[in-house]
């Protein structure tokens, strides 16, 4: 009898992901749609953590972490996704819960709107290049 462990066949098996019907509505997450966007700042340090943006033809909506704010930048989203799934439950347009979570002086989480940063950006390429470069 040998030392080794039979190995399972079925770790050679083709695994693959198929997306179900159902779960909580969302907003699509990309968009080469016009948007509106503004900039997420850490509560402490005023830092640029990320950017939450907005396109209603398309029903789009997410947040973009600043890549130069690191782990911080991405941990903040977490608070700005769930606020925007709650939008969407609600039935909201993307355009009327980007001005909710805008206009929230204290929206809870990490991180506050930069007042004064509500802008329009051609695409969500746009803006996740202001992530990326910022």
């Amino acid at each position: 009898m040998s030392s080794e462990r039979p190995v399972n066949p079925r770790f050679d098996d083709d695994m693959r992901f198929v997306e179900q019907p159902g779960g909580p509505p969302r907003y699509h997450h990309w968009t080469d749609k016009p948007v509106r966007y503004f900039t997420v700042v850490d509560k402490e340090a005023g830092s640029i953590l990320g950017y939450v943006w907005a396109g209603d033809e398309d029903g789009a909506a997410a947040y973009e972490p600043r890549q130069a704010a690191g782990p911080r930048g991405v941990n903040a989203g977490g608070h700005w996704v769930r606020r925007l799934r709650a939008a969407r439950e609600r039935e909201l347009r993307p355009s009327q819960a980007l001005a909710e979570l805008y206009g929230d002086p204290d929206p809870g989480g990490k991180g506050r709107p930069l007042p004064g940063s509500l802008a329009d950006a051609p695409n969500a390429a746009a803006v996740e290049a202001l992530a990326a470069g910022g």
